[in-house]
């Protein structure tokens, strides 16, 4: 994408109101408005669920036409990238979608304790950036981040193209007993696979199937036994 392209996305996320885009000092200074109090924002006390690096927000928003009681976020860095599903919310009149832009690993200043129902993580890079093992989304660090913004019971689903990462996060919930609702290699070839999981596909979703290439899903929540810290 050429950079005035870019420049001109960036424009036009400053004008669209599902899109929040806080900096870094107001979140680590705990100036962000929003954190506590999403339910002001959307005018309701649905449940939030989040989409984590949600790209063009392809996730967000095929969740949200299906399921206009629930609150979606999408969370990215990359502005010019989930343009694109900020503006299809405003074009549709979806009125249960919001786009945060910031690092996810901020998710704890982003959402206050017990403030999110679910939590989506879709085609993550398996080592996120910097080929680092402990950005992977599904590390340590991350679980206990998700674990202290959800519910009590509050979902975790992960889906990925990744067997090394599906296998890396059931080895990490085996280590904390936890047993995860669901979990399978291939989704697709499971006949009681859930709605959500294989009628919304993104563009790169597509391209692994075309190419043969298994989506794996995992399914759990953090039982009481498993300490915030």
């Amino acid at each position: 994408m050429g950079s005035k392209n870019k420049l001109k996305r960036f424009k036009e996320n400053e004008s669209f109101e599902n899109v929040v885009q806080p900096t870094r000092e107001q979140l680590l200074g705990n100036q962000f408005e929003h954190r506590g109090a999403w339910a002001a924002f959307f005018g309701n006390n649905n449940p939030i669920v989040v989409e984590l690096g949600c790209g063009k927000g392809e996730y967000t928003i095929g969740l949200a036409r299906k399921n206009p009681d629930l609150n979606y976020i999408g969370i990215d860095i990359k502005g010019a990238r989930f343009w694109r599903g900020a503006k299809t919310a405003v074009e549709e009149d979806l009125k249960n979608v919001a786009f945060i832009r910031t690092q996810i690993e901020l998710i704890e200043y982003v959402f206050a304790a017990d403030e999110v129902s679910a939590i989506w993580i879709t085609f993550p890079d398996p080592q996120y950036k910097y080929k680092r093992k402990h950005h992977r989304l599904t590390n340590p660090q991350f679980l206990h981040r998700y674990r202290r913004v959800l519910k009590p019971a509050g979902f975790v689903h992960l889906k990925t193209d990744s067997a090394f990462l599906h296998g890396y996060t059931l080895g990490l919930l085996d280590g904390w007993q936890i047993k995860p609702e669901m979990a399978h290699h291939d989704i697709y070839q499971y006949v009681h696979a859930p709605e959500d999981v294989i009628r919304i596909q993104t563009f790169y979703e597509q391209q692994y199937r075309e190419q043969g290439i298994p989506i794996t899903y995992i399914k759990f929540s953090f039982p009481d036994n498993v300490p915030k810290q």
